[in-house]
C-alpha cells in the first residue's frame, strides 16, 4: 500500500518568533548550561513535536526569509520597513533554531531575493499538482490566501501549540470571503505589520463590505464611477495605484525560482547521535531523557563483582570507589537498595545495610576520607544509619560539574565521557513513573558492579582534565569541602512549625473569600475568579473593558497577568483579582505546599543541587526555599512559620550587600563605583546621579533610583536595550541612552569589558577570581548572533560566578571557625546572598562578630565587602 504524500510547509522565521514571545515570561528559566537563551529554540522544537505527532508528515520543510532585501523592496523601499528591531535575546538563538532543524532531520531552505512565504508558496503548488495533502503553518496570516481544496493553513494563535486551521469553507464562514478575496482585502487595508500601505482609511470592516459588494479588487475600480460620492470613494481614487502596489506586494510567488524538490523534503526521522549532543548543548534534559527511554540499550559492560555477607579490614582500603545507590531522588526519604565499592582488582557489592554499621566497616568510614560518587548524597544517606562520614578524596559529580558543560551529570554521563564502560541510564535501568521498580538481585548487583567501574576507570582522566584546565584546587578547597558542609546543613534541616502555617491558611482562606465576595459584587454577578473564559466574559463583555487591552484565544479573551497588569490602574475589579491571585498562588504552593514537606522531625530538609548552574550559584528542591515570593507582604509572612529547634536560642540571618556590583568594582577598577563603596554611599543613588546628571543625591527621585538599579545590575547580567526597556516600561531608544551614558560615565567598566572578550578570543576561556573556568567556544565564531552572545557570556560570567564563590568560600570558612571554637550554633539554610543559622542566645554575641567578620573576610577586595545580620525568634523576624 502506497504511503499517503502529506507534505508539511513551515514559515521558520514567523514561529519562531511566535516561539520566543509565547515563553517570553519564562525566559529566564530556559537556558543553556553555556547561558544562551532557549526559550525560542525550546518552544520551535515543543511546536515540530506537536505538528509531526499529528500530521505525520512524509515531508517537510522549514522556510526561512533570506534576508531583508527582496524583490518586494526593489517595488517599494518601505516594504516592511516599520519594524522594530528584533530582541538580541532572540537573534541569539536564531542560528540554533537552524542547527536543531538539521539534527531533527528536516530540510530548511532560504532564496535570495525572496520570502518564505514565496518557497513555501511555490511548494505548495508543485505538491498539490503531485497529489499531496499540504499542511502549512505560520504565525502570519498573509498565507491564507494559499489555502484551497489540498492546502490546510494553520495560523498560531497561542503558545506554541494551538493553532486555528484555515481551509476555503473556513475562511468563508468566519470573514465571508475567499483566498483569493483575503489578497485583494490586504490591498484594500494594508499591514502594519508588513508596512503595505492600502487605501487612506479603510479598515478590514470596510474592505469585506467593499468585496461583498464587487467581489475583486478589479471589480471594484471597474464599477468605481458608479459609487455615490463620499470621502471614502475620493480615498479610493486617490489610492488607486497604491491598492494595486498593495495587492501587488501582498500576493505570494507560487512560481519563485527555488533550487530544491519535493524528493528532497522526505522525512526520515531525527539524526539520533546529534540530536542527544544538541539536547546536552541546550540542557534540554527532559527531551534528552525522552530519546534515550524510546531507545533500548542491549549492550552493557560485563563487571565481575563479589557479593558480601561479612565484611573484613581487608576488603576496605582508602584507592577504593564507594557508592550508594538509590532509585529515588530524595535521600532524605528514600532507602538504599544496595551499595558497592572496589578497584580495578576487586568489587564488592551488597543490599545488608547492617554490614555498614558493623564496626569494622564504620570505623573506615568514618576514619577514611572516600573517593566516591555524590558525596553530600552520601554523608546524608549514612547519617541516618548513625555513621559519620569524613569529608570526601575525590568526588567524582563535582569534578563533572566542573569539567563539562552537559547538565546531567549522572554516572551514565560520566562513563559516556571519560569512560569506555558501557552504562544504561537509571531510567532505562529502573523505568520511570509508576513503572519504576527495583530489580531482581542478580541484575541489580551488575548495575551497581558497572557503576563503581566506571568511577574507578574514569578517577584518572578526570584528574588530568582538572589539572590540564587548573581546576583541581577548585575542587579540593571550595566544591568539596562545601558538600561537606551542605551536607550537614542539609542533616539539620530547620524547624517549621505547622500550626503556623495552618493559622496562615485560614487566614488566607477569610482573605480570599472576601476577595470573593468583593469580586462578585463589583462584576454584579457570581462567577469561577479561576475560569480565565468566565473571567474574560465579565471583564470585557459585561464591564466594557478596553478589547484593544486583550487578544482573543480559542477559548476567549486573554486575562493572562501582563494583561490584567495593563487594566488594574482603570478598574478596581482587576486590582482585587491580581490579589486574589497572588494570596491564591501562596496558599496552594506555600503555605500549604510546605506543610506537605514538614517530616516526621518536624522539619523541612531541603536538598542543595550543587552542579546545576554554569555560575556555580547553589539552587534549593524538595522544598525550593528560594523561590518563596518575599517582595509580597504576605509572602514574606511565610518564614514566621521558620523557627530555631532549641530552647532559647534564635535564627540568625547574615547577607551579602550588592555583592556582583562590588565584584564588578574590583575587577574593572572603576574608581567612581570603587569610590562610591569605599565612602559607603548608596550605589544606586550614586549611580543616578552620574547617569542623569543629578547633581545632589536628595534630588535623585526613587524612580531615578530605581531606574539606575535596573541599568546597575543589568549591566551585570549583560542586559540588551530591548531587555532593560521592558524591565523599566520605557522605549528601546530611551533604554539605549541609559546605557551608553552608564558606559561614558562608568569608563572602566568599559574597558572591562573589552579587555576580557579580547581575552576570551586569545584563551578560549574566562575565570572568576578564584579560576572557576567558563569555556566560551563561540567567541571567535563569524555568526554575529553567536559571537555576541558569547562575549556577553565572556563579560558577566566573571562577575556572577566570583560573587558565587566568595559566599562558598565565607560558608567554608564559617564552618570551620563554629567546629574550632566550638559552639553550639549550627548553619541551617543558604538562600542566594543569605545564610541562615540557629543560635543560642548565650552565643549571639560572639556569633554575631564572627559571622560578619568571616562573610567580610572572605576575600580582600578594591572595596568592602558587607554583609548585614539580623537575629530573631523566626526567620521573619530576622529578615
Amino acid at each position: 500500500m502506497e504511503t499517503k504524500k502529506t507534505l508539511l510547509l513551515i514559515d521558520g522565521s514567523s514561529v519562531a518568533f511566535r516561539a520566543f514571545f509565547a515563553l517570553y515570561q519564562q525566559m529566564d528559566r530556559f537556558k543553556s548550561p553555556s547561558g544562551l537563551h532557549t526559550n525560542a529554540i525550546y518552544g520551535f522544537h515543543l511546536m515540530l513535536h506537536h505538528l509531526l505527532e499529528r500530521i505525520q508528515p512524509s515531508h517537510i520543510l522549514v522556510a526561512f526569509d533570506a534576508g531583508k532585501t527582496t524583490f518586494r523592496t526593489e517595488m517599494y523601499a518601505d516594504y516592511k520597513g516599520g519594524r522594530a528591531k528584533t530582541p538580541d535575546e532572540f537573534r541569539e538563538q536564531f542560528p540554533f533554531i537552524r542547527q536543531m532543524i538539521e539534527v531533527l532531520g528536516i530540510q530548511h531552505y532560504d532564496l535570495e531575493q525572496y520570502e518564505a512565504d514565496d518557497i513555501i508558496g511555490t511548494l505548495a503548488k508543485q505538491a498539490e499538482a503531485d497529489g499531496f495533502s499540504v499542511t502549512i503553518v505560520s504565525g502570519d496570516k498573509d498565507l491564507i490566501q494559499l489555502a484551497d481544496d489540498h492546502t490546510v493553513v494553520e495560523i498560531s494563535k497561542k503558545g506554541v501549540a494551538e493553532f486555528e486551521a484555515f481551509t476555503p469553507a473556513y475562511l468563508m464562514e468566519k470573514m465571508g470571503i475567499t483566498p483569493a478575496q483575503f489578497i485583494d482585502l490586504k490591498a484594500l487595508m494594508g499591514d502594519s505589520s508588513d508596512n503595505i500601505p492600502g487605501v487612506t482609511k479603510i479598515g478590514e470592516k470596510t474592505g469585506l463590505k467593499l468585496l461583498k459588494e464587487y467581489g475583486s479588487l478589479e471589480g471594484l475600480y471597474q464599477n468605481i464611477e458608479g459609487m455615490k460620492k463620499s470621502k471614502m470613494k475620493e480615498n479610493l481614487i486617490n489610492d488607486k495605484d497604491i491598492a494595486f502596489l498593495s495587492k501587488t506586494l501582498a500576493t505570494i510567488d507560487t512560481k519563485a525560482p527555488i533550487e530544491i524538490g519535493l524528493t528532497d523534503l522526505a522525512y526520515k526521522g531525527p539524526k539520533v547521535e546529534e540530536l542527544g549532543r544538541f539536547y546536552d548543548e541546550m540542557g534540554f534534559t527532559q527531551l534528552k531523557k525522552a530519546m534515550n527511554a524510546a531507545e533500548e540499550t542491549t549492550d552493557t559492560t560485563e563487571v565481575a563483582f563479589t557479593e558480601v555477607t561479612s565484611v573484613d579490614p581487608t576488603m576496605l582500603s582508602q584507592d577504593q570507589f564507594f557508592h550508594f545507590e538509590l532509585v529515588k531522588d530524595n535521600y532524605h526519604t528514600e532507602e538504599m537498595v544496595g551499595f558497592a565499592w572496589g578497584n580495578k582488582e576487586k568489587i564488592y557489592v551488597s543490599h545488608d545495610l547492617t554490614l555498614l554499621t558493623q564496626p569494622v566497616f564504620k570505623e573506615f568510614l568514618e576514619s577514611t576520607a572516600l573517593c566516591v560518587y555524590d558525596f553530600k548524597r552520601a554523608k546524608v544517606l549514612l547519617s541516618r544509619l548513625g555513621i559519620n562520614l569524613v569529608r570526601p578524596a575525590f568526588d567524582s559529580r563535582l569534578a563533572k560539574y566542573l569539567l563539562s558543560t552537559v547538565e546531567d551529570n549522572a554516572i551514565s554521563t560520566i562513563a559516556n565521557l571519560y569512560g569506555t564502560t558501557i552504562l544504561p541510564t537509571d531510567e532505562e535501568f529502573y523505568g520511570r513513573g509508576a513503572k519504576q521498580a527495583v530489580p531482581e538481585k542478580d541484575v541489580l548487583f551488575a548495575h551497581l558492579a558497572r557503576k563503581v567501574a566506571v568511577l574507578v576507570e574514569t578517577e584518572q582522566p578526570m584528574r588530568e582534565a582538572l589539572q590540564e584546565h587548573g581546576q583541581m584546587a577548585l575542587l579540593e578547597e571550595m566544591e568539596q569541602p562545601l558538600a561537606y558542609v551542605l551536607a550537614k546543613m542539609e542533616i539539620a534541616g530547620i524547624r517549621v512549625e505547622k500550626a503556623t502555617l495552618q493559622d496562615m491558611q485560614a487566614e488566607n482562606e477569610i482573605v480570599l473569600a472576601r476577595l470573593t465576595q468583593e469580586i462578585h459584587e463589583m462584576a454584579g454577578e457570581k462567577f469561577n475568579i479561576n475560569s480565565p473564559k468566565q473571567l474574560g466574559v465579565i471583564l470585557f463583555e459585561k464591564l466594557g473593558l478596553p478589547l484593544e487591552m486583550t487578544k482573543k484565544t480559542k477559548t476567549g479573551y486573554s486575562t493572562a497577568v501582563d494583561v490584567l497588569e495593563r487594566l488594574a490602574p482603570i478598574a478596581p475589579i482587576v486590582a482585587k483579582i491580581l490579589e486574589y491571585r497572588q494570596i491564591a498562588k501562596l496558599q496552594s504552593t506555600y503555605v500549604i505546599g510546605l506543610q506537605d514537606s514538614i517530616l516526621a522531625d518536624g522539619k523541612i530538609h531541603t536538598r542543595y543541587v550543587q552542579d546545576l548552574t554554569q555560575t556555580g550559584r547553589l539552587s534549593s528542591i524538595d522544598p525550593n526555599l528560594q523561590n518563596i515570593p518575599v517582595r509580597l507582604d504576605q509572602g514574606r509572612l511565610i518564614r514566621k512559620a521558620f523557627v530555631p529547634e532549641w530552647k532559647d536560642s534564635v535564627l540568625l540571618s547574615s547577607d551579602y550587600s550588592q555583592i556582583e556590583l562590588r565584584v564588578l568594582a574590583h575587577i574593572s577598577g572603576d574608581e567612581h563605583l570603587i569610590d562610591a563603596f569605599n565612602h559607603g554611599a548608596d550605589i544606586h543613588t550614586s549611580t543616578a546621579m552620574r547617569v542623569f546628571g543629578i547633581e545632589k543625591a536628595e534630588d535623585v527621585t526613587s524612580n531615578d533610583r530605581r531606574n539606575a538599579k535596573a541599568v546597575n545590575f543589568g549591566v551585570v547580567y549583560g542586559i540588551s536595550d530591548f531587555g532593560l526597556s521592558n524591565n523599566l516600561g520605557i522605549t528601546r531608544q530611551e533604554a539605549k541612552s541609559y546605557i551608553d551614558m552608564y558606559f561614558e560615565r562608568y569608563p572602566k567598566i568599559k574597558e572591562y569589558m573589552e579587555t576580557v572578550v579580547r581575552e576570551a578570543r586569545d584563551k578560549g576561556y574566562v575565570e572568576t577570581l578564584f579560576h572557576r573556568r567558563r569555556e566560551i567556544p563561540d567567541i571567535n565564531s563569524r555568526n554575529f548572533n553567536v559571537r555576541s552572545f558569547a562575549e556577553r557570556t565572556a563579560i558577566n560570567s566573571p562577575i556572577q560566578g566570583s560573587a558565587a564563590d566568595i559566599l562558598k568560600i565565607a560558608m567554608i570558612r564559617l564552618d570551620q571557625a563554629l567546629t574550632d571554637g566550638q559552639f553550639k550554633t549550627r548553619m541551617l539554610l543558604q538562600v542566594h546572598d543569605e545564610i541562615v543559622l540557629e543560635v543560642p542566645n548565650e552565643e549571639l554575641t560572639v556569633i554575631r562578630q564572627l559571622v560578619k567578620e568571616t562573610m567580610e573576610t572572605a576575600i580582600a577586595l578594591s572595596v568592602p565587602l558587607e554583609a548585614d545580620e539580623n537575629a530573631g525568634k523566626t526567620w521573619y523576624e530576622a529578615k
